[in-house]
């Protein structure tokens, strides 16, 4: 049952999860296709090698077909030339790869579960936590300087446009195991990788009703 603290981590109440992320019953191979699926399209795809009509230069023969006592050459250009084109090398092509909307909101809502499960999700409120420096935001997530640089790595999720999101930002890009993000950026390998959430409480509203549009 995850707890609602304030800006001074101190536990304003306890909240009962939302039946959806109460179980899960997602086959594991979902949760896989989703996370393959986010690696995938963060690919740039640019590689490029130039293949042997592409390289300049090469028209003319290095020297006559017979007599030289050296090996028949046309181009110098040939792949077995330095500086000759490459065989079978990288072309620029996409790696995207699709996956439907049902499937990317069941992994998502199955990563979630997971993580409630296991208590590893805090809510925040974040109308009262404005931090002017990080050592505030270290107060707040791991109580000292020292706990920071082992404790659990934390990614804190914050509703598009919310209040106090700025100051919250500047203050944890200083810390190595913190990382912000917004529910609109949030995807599963981001649930998957951080071994505790701390959503905003308008974040938490923001995903419960996403996650439950259409669902009656």
């Amino acid at each position: 049952m995850p707890s609602v603290i304030d800006g001074n981590g101190a536990v304003v109440r306890e909240v009962a999860p939302h039946a959806i992320f109460a179980t899960s019953d997602v086959p594991q191979h979902v949760i896989f296709r989703a996370v393959h699926r986010e690696f995938a399209n963060s690919r740039a795809g640019t590689a490029s090698t130039k293949k042997r009509d592409e390289v300049a230069g090469g028209g003319r023969k290095p020297w006559r077909q017979k007599g030289t006592g050296r090996a028949r050459q046309g181009s110098i250009r040939s792949p077995q030339w330095r500086h000759g084109g490459v065989v079978f090398g990288p072309q620029p092509r996409s790696y995207a790869e699709g996956l439907n909307k049902k499937e990317r909101r069941s992994a998502l809502v199955a990563a979630l579960a997971e993580r409630f499960g296991s208590d590893a999700v805090t809510l925040l409120d974040a109308s009262t936590f404005a931090p002017a420096k990080t050592a505030e935001c270290v107060q707040l997530l791991f109580g000292s300087r020292k706990a920071a640089t082992s404790g659990p790595k934390t990614l804190i999720v914050h509703a598009p446009g919310e209040t106090n999101v700025t100051a919250i930002a500047r203050a944890a890009r200083n810390l190595r195991r913190v990382a912000v993000t917004d529910t609109g950026a949030l995807d599963v390998k981001d649930v998957l990788r951080y071994e505790r959430l701390v959503l905003t409480t308008a974040a938490y509203d923001t995903l419960v009703e996403s996650l439950t549009r259409g669902k009656g």
